[in-house]
C-alpha cells in the first residue's frame, strides 16, 4: 500500500466507485471530490455521500454549475434529449468537463499535499468522449505539474478495460455486491440496474451479463 494520499473524481456511479475501492487498496489516506454541475438528477449527489459515508471516505463537493451555462447537454438539461450518432458525439457529452474537473480535483490535491488524482474514464467502452482519451489524460497530466510545479500521477485504472472488465475488477477489489446495488449510471436516475433503457445502463447491464457467465465459466457473447 502506497502511504501517500490520494483523490478520487467521485460521482457514484460504477466506474468512480470502483475507482474508489481501487485506490482505498492501493493508498494509506483517499478522498473523493464530487462535482454539482448541474446534474439533471439530484439523485446522483445524493448517491455519491452515501457511498463515501458507508466508507468513511472524506468528501469534498464543489459547485460547478457553470458548466450547465455555458455548455447545455442533455446530462444537464430536461428538454434536451438523450441521442447518441454514429458520426457525432452523443448529447450526453459535456465540453472541457474532464478537464476542468480534473483541473480542480489537482488544486485540491494540492491543498491537501496528495500526488495521486484518480479518475474513471476509459478508452475503451465510452461514447467518443476525447476527454476520455489516454492521450488527452497523459497531455493534462503534464499541464496540471507544469502550471503548478507539482508532480501529481493521474491513474486511470479503467483505461484499457471494457465494461464487463470493469465489473471484473470490481469483484477482484471485494467490491463486486456493493457497486451493483449502491451505484447510480442511469441517465434516468435510478440506482442499480437502472431504467435498462438509456445507453448508460445498457453498456452496464450489457457489461455486467458478460460478466456473470465469464464468472459462472460460460462463454461471452
Amino acid at each position: 500500500m502506497d502511504n501517500r494520499k490520494a483523490v478520487v473524481v467521485f460521482s457514484g456511479g460504477q466506474d468512480s466507485t470502483t475507482c474508489l475501492f481501487w485506490a482505498l487498496k492501493k493508498f494509506e489516506h483517499v478522498e473523493a471530490v464530487t462535482f454539482h454541475y448541474g446534474q439533471r438528477h439530484i439523485a446522483e449527489l445524493d448517491c455519491a455521500r452515501e457511498i463515501c459515508k458507508k466508507l468513511n471516505v472524506h468528501q469534498h463537493e464543489l459547485d460547478m454549475t457553470l458548466l450547465n451555462q455555458l455548455a447545455p447537454n442533455a446530462l444537464t438539461r430536461d428538454d434536451m434529449e438523450i441521442t447518441e450518432g454514429d458520426n457525432e458525439l452523443p448529447s450526453t457529452f459535456v465540453p472541457g468537463r474532464n478537464l476542468l474537473f480534473l483541473s480542480f480535483a489537482a488544486v485540491l490535491a494540492k491543498q491537501i499535499n496528495a500526488k495521486h488524482i484518480i479518475t474513471g474514464v476509459s478508452e475503451t467502452d465510452f461514447s467518443g468522449y476525447p476527454d476520455c482519451r489516454d492521450g488527452f489524460i497523459k497531455s493534462l497530466n503534464v499541464t496540471l505539474n507544469l502550471s503548478m510545479d507539482e508532480t501529481f500521477v493521474i491513474h486511470t485504472p479503467l483505461m484499457w478495460r471494457d465494461k464487463s472488465e470493469v465489473w471484473e475488477l470490481s469483484d477482484q477489489l471485494e467490491a463486486f455486491d456493493f457497486v451493483k446495488e449502491h451505484t447510480l449510471t442511469c441517465y434516468n436516475g435510478i440506482k442499480a440496474s437502472g431504467c435498462g433503457e438509456c445507453p448508460a445502463c445498457q453498456l452496464r447491464n450489457r457489461g455486467l451479463e458478460q460478466y456473470e457467465k465469464r464468472r459462472q465459466g460460460g462463454a461471452t457473447t
